[in-house]
């Protein structure tokens, strides 16, 4: 089978209290913490879907379940996630991964980027029945840069599927995000994914 490569929280909730009753206050150092973590996207700033509102669910620590393609493997048990859905076939999934130094964190990054110039070849070995093609979309200038990827990815029986992926760093985080429904390149929303991308990482810190 040929490869085909073109172009290459938990969450804190304030508590308000009435004069009559005792408040508790939150220790500094938690709001501190709180303050401090990487934040996530909100549904209307991903691509706009044309007959849907996004939805999603609570970010979630852990890994996702199941695994996304091709960079699953890579996410450690640290990682943080949000998953994200519309009314018909289009999905989209963030995870994030809080590393201990600026170093392991690009390291992470470029184990993920390696991950997905290889997506297609990885596919078709884990599936001899799966036919995938990849783009590669390019650099885009934020924080310490993002990377953005499609793969397609066609079956014998004749399912057809496109994923857009971008990896992204801002300092010792990490953020990958994923958007996927049925259809092929010709489907994919790549700048208004390019501009989600861009969101992503600013969100981070």
């Amino acid at each position: 089978m040929n490869i085909r490569t073109r172009g290459t929280q938990l969450v804190l909730a304030a508590v308000a209290v009435g004069a009559a009753v005792t408040a508790t206050a939150v220790p500094a150092s938690a709001s501190a913490a709180a303050s401090d973590s990487p934040a996530f996207l909100e549904p209307g700033e991903l691509p706009p879907h044309p007959s849907s509102a996004w939805f999603a669910g609570d970010v979630i620590a852990g890994q996702p379940d199941p695994l996304p393609i091709c960079v699953g493997q890579a996410l450690p048990s640290i990682s943080s996630h949000r998953t994200f859905w519309t009314d018909y076939d289009t999905n989209a999934l963030q995870v994030t991964v809080e590393e201990r130094s600026v170093k392991r964190a690009k390291d992470f990054a470029a184990l993920l980027r390696a991950d997905l110039a290889n997506c297609a070849a990885q596919l078709m070995e884990q599936d001899p029945e799966v036919t995938a093609t990849q783009k590669y979309y390019g650099k885009l200038n934020v924080e310490e840069g993002a990377h953005v990827y499609g793969v397609h990815t066609e079956t014998s029986w004749g399912a057809s599927d496109i994923s857009l992926f971008s990896v992204g760093r801002d300092g010792t985080a990490v953020t990958i995000v994923k958007w996927a429904q049925l259809g092929s390149f010709e489907n994919a929303p790549v700048t208004d994914f390019k501009a989600t991308t861009v969101t992503a990482v600013d969100k981070l810190y």
